[in-house]
C-alpha cells in the first residue's frame, strides 16, 4: 500500500510544470506525480492541479485569505487527505458565524503548511492557479499514467462529463474501464469547442466544403430529454434548468421522445435583434422567477444522440440533417457551402442581425466533445482598444518576477478610470520590458485606488497599450460601469500619448 501523498509533492510538481513551456515536460511531470497518487486520493489531486477542486466554489475570497496572517510551518506534513478534507469543511459551513468558521478551518491547516504550500491553497481556492495543466493536459497525463491511448481517456472524459471521474477510472481499473463509458442522456458531455481562423476565406481555404453558421452571443446550452424529462446545462455543465423554462417547454414539444441538443439561448427584443451579454446572461444567475422580464430564445447547431442513436461519430452533415428534421425553425440559421461568396452572405447576415460573427465547420467532422479541435472555427471582428496602464500585478508560476496582470484604463476628464485586467497574449520578450518599464513609473496608490493587495504595483499611466476585446460588458466593480471581456494584449503603442487613449465613452458605446 502506498503512503498518503504529501501536499508538498503536489506543489512541487506544480511549480515545475508551471516553469517549462514544453507540453512534453508538463505531460511527464504530471504523470509521474499520479503513478504515485493513492485511488482514494486520485479525485483531488487531478482536481488540485487542474485549479479546480473537487468541491467547487466554497465561498473564499482573498480578504478572508488575506486576513489569516498565519506564520508558515517550517516542514511539510500536510498530507493530500488533510487539504481535501478541510476544503469540505469550509464548503459545509453556512449560516450565521460561517466566515468565522470558515477562517478558522483555514488558519489551523495554513499553521501546519509551509510558505510554498500557503501560496498553492491560497491559489487553488480563489481560483487563480494558473499553471498550465488544464483538461487536454491532463487527460495526456492520465493516459501516460495510466498506459492508455490518450485518445481513449479524452472520450471517457467527454461522454461522463468529469475528467475527474475518467482519470479515477484509468489510474485504478484501466482501459476496458474508460472504454466502457459511454454517452447517456441525462447525463452532460463535454462541449465540443472551436479554434479561431482570421476570416471566412482562411477558414474555407483549410477545411474545404463546410457549414457556415451564425455565431451569438449568448449563454452555450446543452439540452437532454427522455421522455417527459429535460436536464439544462450550460458549458460548463452547471444545471439551469429550472432557470430556463421556456427551453424546457420548447424541447417537450419536439418530436422525439431522446436527444441530447447542442446550442444557444439568447435574449432577443422585439426586432428580433440580440440584448446585449449580460442582460442574457443575469437568467443563469437567478432563480428568482418574477426577475425573468423576457424569455430566452433557443438555437441549436448539433445533435448527439437521438432516440437510441448515438450521433457523435457520424459527419456533421448527417447530424445537421436530422437536426433541422427534429427543430425545425430553432436551428441555427447558416448554410452547407464550399463558395466563398455564399458563406461571406451568411457572415453579412448574421453581423447584419447583431450578433457578434459566424462558424465555419467542416461537413465531414465528427462531434470532438471536450476538445478545441481544428475541424470547427470561430470568425468574428476583432475590436480594439487604446487603453493606459494603471497597475500590474506579480506574476507567478513560469512568470513569477514578472509584472503580469495588467490593469487597464479609459480616458476620462478628470484621468482614467479602470475598466478591466488581462494577463493574455503577453510574449516573455513582452512581460520582460514591460516590468522594467512599470516598475520605472512605480507611484504610492490613491485612496481610492480599488486594489491594495501587496502583489499591485501602481503606475503612472503613461504607456498605453493595444487591447482585443470581444466586447463589453456593464459592470459595478469598476466605476466606468463597464468591463471588458476578454481582453488580450496585442501590443503597446509607443506612438501614442495617454491623451490618445479611448475613452470611457468609447468603451461604454460598445455595450
Amino acid at each position: 500500500m502506498m503512503a498518503a501523498m504529501l501536499l508538498h509533492d503536489l506543489v512541487e510538481t506544480s511549480g515545475r510544470v508551471a516553469a517549462t513551456s514544453k507540453r512534453s515536460e508538463k505531460t511527464a511531470l504530471l504523470a509521474d506525480l499520479l503513478g504515485r497518487v493513492e485511488p482514494a486520493d486520485v479525485e483531488s489531486v487531478v482536481g488540485m492541479l487542474t485549479g479546480e477542486p473537487r468541491q467547487g466554489k466554497i465561498g473564499v475570497g482573498w480578504a478572508l485569505l488575506s486576513g489569516l496572517d498565519v506564520p508558515p510551518a517550517a516542514g511539510p506534513s500536510i498530507t493530500i487527505g488533510r487539504l481535501d478534507a478541510t476544503i469540505d469543511e469550509v464548503a459545509a459551513a453556512s449560516g450565521p458565524g460561517s466566515t468565522t468558521a470558515r477562517a478558522d478551518h483555514l488558519a489551523t491547516l495554513y499553521a501546519d503548511a509551509t510558505a510554498a504550500e500557503q501560496e498553492f491553497i491560497s491559489r487553488l481556492l480563489i481560483g487563480e492557479l494558473r499553471q498550465g495543466a488544464l483538461g487536454g493536459l491532463m487527460a495526456d497525463s492520465v493516459a501516460k499514467a495510466a498506459g492508455v491511448p490518450a485518445a481513449v481517456v479524452r472520450r471517457a472524459a467527454m461522454l461522463s462529463g468529469d475528467l475527474n471521474h475518467a482519470a479515477v477510472l484509468g489510474l485504478t481499473q484501466g482501459r476496458e474501464a474508460l472504454e466502457a463509458v459511454g454517452l447517456e442522456v441525462l447525463r452532460p458531455v463535454q462541449p465540443m469547442l472551436a479554434a479561431t481562423a482570421a476570416d471566412v476565406a482562411t477558414a474555407m481555404a483549410e477545411l474545404g466544403r463546410v457549414s457556415i453558421e451564425w455565431k451569438l452571443d449568448g449563454i452555450r446550452v446543452q439540452v437532454h430529454r427522455r421522455g417527459d424529462q429535460v436536464l439544462v446545462v450550460t458549458r460548463n455543465l452547471n444545471d439551469v434548468t429550472d432557470r430556463l423554462p421556456e427551453v424546457v417547454a420548447l424541447a417537450r414539444n419536439f418530436t422525439a421522445d431522446a436527444f441530447v441538443l447542442d446550442g444557444e439561448a439568447i435574449g432577443l427584443n422585439e426586432d428580433q435583434r440580440p440584448e446585449r451579454f449580460q442582460d442574457t446572461a443575469s437568467r443563469f444567475g437567478t432563480e428568482d422567477r418574477g426577475a425573468y422580464e423576457r424569455s430566452l430564445h433557443a438555437r441549436f447547431f448539433d445533435l448527439l444522440h437521438l432516440d437510441g442513436t448515438d450521433l457523435i461519430d457520424q459527419p456533421l452533415a448527417d447530424r445537421l440533417t436530422a437536426l433541422r428534421t427534429l427543430v425545425g425553425d430553432h436551428a441555427m440559421p447558416g448554410e452547407i457551402t464550399d463558395d466563398l461568396a455564399v458563406a461571406q452572405r451568411v457572415e453579412a447576415d448574421a453581423l447584419g442581425q447583431g450578433h457578434e460573427g459566424v462558424m465555419v465547420k467542416a461537413i465531414d467532422s465528427p462531434y470532438l466533445a471536450g476538445r478545441r479541435g481544428k475541424t470547427w472555427r470561430k470568425v468574428k471582428p476583432v475590436r480594439t482598444l487604446d487603453l493606459v496602464v494603471l497597475a500590474a500585478e506579480w506574476g507567478h508560476g513560469r512568470r513569477t518576477g514578472w509584472l503580469s496582470n495588467l490593469h487597464l484604463g479609459a480616458r476620462a476628464e478628470d484621468g482614467f478610470v479602470m475598466v478591466g485586467k488581462t494577463f493574455k497574449g503577453l510574449t516573455d520578450d513582452l512581460l520582460r520590458w514591460q516590468t522594467d518599464e512599470l516598475q520605472t513609473r512605480q507611484r504610492e496608490p490613491d485612496a481610492d485606488e480599488p486594489e491594495t493587495r501587496t502583489n499591485v504595483v501602481f503606475v503612472r499611466p503613461e504607456l498605453v497599450v493595444e487591447i482585443a476585446v470581444d466586447g463589453v460588458q456593464s459592470s459595478t466593480r469598476y466605476p466606468g460601469g463597464v468591463a471588458l471581456r476578454f481582453a488580450r494584449v496585442k501590443g503597446y503603442r509607443p506612438d501614442k500619448k495617454p491623451a490618445d487613449a479611448d475613452t470611457i465613452e468609447t468603451v461604454q458605446a460598445l455595450l
